[in-house]
């Protein structure tokens, strides 16, 4: 069994008359916290919504756990246990708080089918989910509805979970919330990749790192090594961590 998960190979992706990613060469070690930083434009979420099908890569390579998803749909994706939360949540508004989690659980017709142990879990690190569990979601407070969109990523195991910027608007205490429930995903040997600005939030999770730039990725390696060179981080991101 290869140690990589996940590896993009030259990807290139079109979007209209906009060429976007340029050869992109991404690897995402099994079991471990990728995170995909860069500046805004870079082509990090390009690169996702890539990986999951909802655009088609124009030339190259996506492979998952040992298969070929390059030319797969986006349900056939996600059917080999792939989570995406996008940068813009994807909550259904109009459905409850347990409706939003219901859908989300792909083995699950009904409630009593969901691991209640599993849930349970969810509970204890995003509370507010279980206290509006019965309200409309699109209601919830745009952190409410992050922990949400997180939270229905987590209602089931998945091999992998690709996550568009968890922190952005969370008020400090919710984002140790997002901390801890990635750290305890991630000690269940779930694989992960996370696009973040907070850098707080990369260094204090992340094992690997891959910085884009310009539609390509232009460094790869520990997220310990890059947090620990000032220099490097300037050169890459242009701000120091």
């Amino acid at each position: 069994m290869s140690n990589k998960l996940l590896e993009l190979s030259g990807v290139h992706t079109h979007i209209g008359a906009y060429h976007i990613l340029h050869g992109v060469d991404l690897s995402v070690p099994r079991g471990q916290l990728t995170m995909l930083l860069g500046r805004n434009g870079a082509g990090k979420t390009t690169t996702l919504r890539t990986i999951m099908g909802l655009w088609k890569a124009s030339q190259g390579t996506v492979r998952f756990d040992g298969h070929d998803i390059t030319a797969a749909n986006t349900p056939d994706i996600a059917a080999r246990q792939v989570a995406y939360v996008p940068e813009n949540m994807g909550i259904f508004s109009d459905l409850s708080v347990k409706e939003n989690m219901l859908l989300a659980a792909r083995q699950a017709k009904r409630l009593n089918q969901i691991d209640s142990t599993r849930l349970q879990w969810i509970f204890s690190l995003f509370p507010a989910v279980e206290k509006f569990w019965n309200h409309p979601a699109g209601k919830l407070s745009g952190g409410q509805k992050q922990m949400l969109a997180v939270s229905r990523a987590m209602v089931e195991p998945r091999q992998l979970l690709i996550v568009d910027e968890p922190s952005k608007g969370l008020a400090p205490s919710m984002i140790n919330n997002m901390i801890e429930a990635f750290a305890q995903l991630k000690a269940t040997g779930t694989t992960i990749l996370l696009v973040e600005q907070n850098i707080n939030f990369a260094k204090r999770l992340g094992d690997h790192v891959a910085v884009m730039d310009n539609g390509q990725v232009v460094h790869a390696g520990s997220m310990q090594a890059l947090a620990q060179d000032e220099a490097l981080q300037q050169q890459l991101l242009g701000l120091a961590i």
